[in-house]
């Protein structure tokens, strides 16, 4: 008679799903820039393919930074990470505030195609992302390694 052995297979990394939203955050913000960029050429000329990605690189900058930040510090203690999540996301209303305001009286860009596809990106990478995350099989919990040397009551002695 044959032995039958079961390895299981290794369970993923935590982050898997943080890193699988991120791979798909961009390649949903590629998508829309290449697409967005062309209509948006095809309707309002230089101007259009500039506000389009100008749009991709705010709004999908905007998302994508979030996801990245909490893949970096996944394994900090939720505390430092929860202030450093913060402080990120207070630097990026800076930013995104400024970059708005330099941009306001400039006049190279289409501004209906920076809006729109400054939202779109929004959504876009959001769903990505959140695809990603879903799709992801991950544990919960990291299990710890089990003491495989014997009886349990060696810590009687």
């Amino acid at each position: 008679m044959a032995t039958v052995t079961f390895t299981p297979a290794s369970a993923p990394d935590h982050t898997a799903s943080l890193r699988a939203a991120v791979r798909y955050g961009v390649l949903g913000l590629i998508v829309l820039a290449v697409v967005g960029s062309i209509i948006a050429f095809l309707v309002a000329g230089k101007p259009g393919l500039y506000g389009a990605l100008l749009g991709a690189a705010v709004g999908g900058g905007f998302i994508l930074c979030t996801a990245l930040g909490v893949l970096f510090t996944a394994k900090l203690p939720a505390l430092t990470a929860g202030a450093v999540l913060l402080g990120t996301w207070l630097l990026k209303m800076i930013l995104a505030i400024t970059v708005l305001a330099i941009l306001k009286p400039l006049d190279f860009y289409d501004k209906t195609a920076l809006v729109l596809v400054m939202v779109l990106s929004l959504v876009i990478v959001l769903g990505a992302e959140t695809f990603g995350v879903l799709g992801t099989k991950a544990p919960y919990v990291e299990p710890t390694p089990s003491d495989d040397t014997g009886s349990s009551d060696s810590d009687d002695k």
